[in-house]
């Protein structure tokens, strides 16, 4: 039976990789992802075949491992953060249906929310959910719906995908939506470029994240009515008390 792995990277840089992570990709004979991914982990993994597609050629991209696979080879699919959260595992998995005689093993990673938390601070320890506000999949109606009901529940919410140019006023809908249940002063973060080169941080209130200025590269992170701002760090407290 063929084999490939489904692997989440994180942000890119080797000593964020999970150490099964680099043991799947050492022992696989071809290394398959979007192009900007692969040219993060190129250089660590030599003598490979690394094979690309470019962004929204995602299905191609699942079709080309599951050919390579059927060709005998061990194959890496490689994702940006993790592969089970907004990357490739679910179309790996409806694309498999028409390979059945080939293995998936999922291999999780660090996504964005958590490893922006820890540059933060510590934003994510109780309960959050993550949205995206890209619409290419969704409908901006449902994502609004989402983003109303996180905040009426008062969750800590992490914003993946919060701008780009056709969309460069999403993170003012989204922040004016929260807003409706949401203090004005609600302690907020951004983390861009996650454990790569540039990368940079900030803590301030929800009104200000309003009028800032972010792009597909920043996490953004909206505290609950709890969540603090510690010596320039982004805590959420779990609750514990004091016996």
């Amino acid at each position: 039976m063929s084999k490939i792995y489904v692997i989440g990277i994180g942000p890119g840089a080797y000593d964020q990789m999970t150490g099964k992570a680099i043991r799947a990709m050492n022992e696989s004979d071809a290394i398959i992802g979007y192009t900007v991914y692969v040219d993060l982990v190129k250089e660590y993994f030599p003598g490979k075949e690394f094979m690309t597609t470019p962004m929204k050629k995602e299905v191609d991209r699942c079709v080309l491992a599951f050919e390579e696979a059927k060709k005998g080879k061990t194959v890496s699919m490689i994702c940006s953060g993790d592969a089970g959260v907004y990357g490739m595992a679910g179309l790996m998995y409806e694309v498999g249906v028409n390979y059945p005689e080939t293995e998936l093993e999922i291999i999780p990673g660090v996504t964005a929310a958590t490893g922006g938390a820890a540059v933060l601070g510590a934003p994510l320890i109780h309960d959050f959910c993550l949205i995206s506000l890209s619409d290419l999949l969704t409908p901006w109606e449902k994502i609004e719906a989402r983003l109303l009901a996180a905040a009426q529940a008062d969750f800590v919410v992490c914003l993946y995908n919060p701008s780009s140019k056709k969309r460069h006023d999403y993170l003012q809908k989204a922040c004016d939506l929260m807003m409706k249940y949401k203090s004005p002063d609600t302690i907020c973060g951004t983390v861009s470029n996650i454990a790569r080169d540039g990368q940079e941080a900030h803590v301030m209130t929800l009104k200000e994240l309003r009028d800032t200025q972010v792009d597909m590269f920043t996490t953004v992170f909206i505290g609950n009515s709890q969540t603090k701002e510690i010596s320039n760090k982004m805590v959420t407290p779990r609750g514990y008390r004091n016996v």
